[in-house]
């Protein structure tokens, strides 16, 4: 799962290998744990974020989200 964008102590990942009916989206991820997914076409939150954590982790994903919508659509020829 390639890291497409970092921002503080988050990672936000692509799987290569997502399933036909999931909806465009990154995993977000601080260190070696997962903490959630953020869907690409709204930017919200798929799974709930670590408590007091939401805020952090939207002002990173609305810094990289266009690029990495942009992979998204590449990786998965969309």
């Amino acid at each position: 799962m390639p890291t497409v964008a970092e921002e503080g102590p988050y990672q936000f990942r692509i799987n290569t290998r997502e399933l036909p009916f999931e909806p465009p989206h990154v995993h977000v991820w601080a260190s070696t744990e997962s903490l959630c997914r953020i869907e690409l076409n709204g930017g919200g939150f798929m799974d709930e974020p670590p408590p007091g954590a939401q805020r952090a982790i939207l002002a990173a994903y609305r810094k990289h989200a266009a690029i990495m919508r942009e992979m998204w659509d590449r990786l998965h020829q969309r």
